[in-house]
C-alpha cells in the first residue's frame, strides 16, 4: 500500500474511532507532539490533548459519515458529516434535538502517526439547529 493510501486509511480510521468513542485507541494514532487547530482552546499536545478534547464533549452519541478523502504528500483532507445527539454544545442545551453538521479535517501524518490536525466545522449552523439566537451588538461611541 502506498504511503498516500495508508495515510488515507489512518484518516478514515481516526473518524471511525471518534464515532465509536474509543479514546485510548485514538491516543495511539497521534504523535506525542500532536496539536489540533480549530478545536477547543488550550488543548495539550499528544494523547493528553485527545483525552481533554473528549472531556469537552460531555454525553454524546455521534456518527461521522465520510464524504471525501483527498491526499497529497503527508496531508490528508477529510470532508465529513456528523449526526449527533449531545446534551449541549457551547453552552446551548439541545433539548433532545439531534444535530447534523459538516466539517473538514486536514491531518498531517508522518511515520503512521497524526502529528497535526486542522478542523473547520459548521459550528454556527449547529448552534442555530439548537435554537441559539443572536442579536446585533450596539455600536460603541467614538472617543
Amino acid at each position: 500500500m502506498s504511503s498516500i493510501e495508508s495515510n488515507k486509511a489512518i484518516a478514515r480510521r481516526f473518524l471511525e474511532l471518534v464515532s465509536e468513542h474509543k479514546i485510548e485507541e485514538l491516543c495511539k494514532m497521534v504523535s506525542p507532539s500532536w496539536t489540533m487547530h480549530g478545536g477547543p482552546p488550550a488543548l495539550p499536545s499528544g494523547p493528553d490533548g485527545i483525552r481533554k478534547l473528549f472531556g469537552t464533549f460531555g454525553a454524546i452519541e455521534q456518527e461521522w459519515t465520510i464524504e471525501d478523502v483527498i491526499s497529497e504528500g503527508d496531508k490528508v483532507v477529510v470532508r465529513a458529516t456528523n449526526t449527533c445527539d449531545q446534551a449541549s454544545f457551547l453552552g446551548i442545551p439541545s433539548h433532545g434535538r439531534k444535530q447534523t453538521f459538516t466539517a473538514m479535517f486536514i491531518h498531517q501524518i508522518a511515520d503512521g502517526k497524526i502529528i497535526e490536525t486542522w478542523r473547520n466545522a459548521d459550528d454556527l449552523g449547529r448552534l442555530l439547529q439548537l435554537g441559539a439566537r443572536f442579536e446585533p451588538g450596539t455600536p460603541q461611541a467614538s472617543t
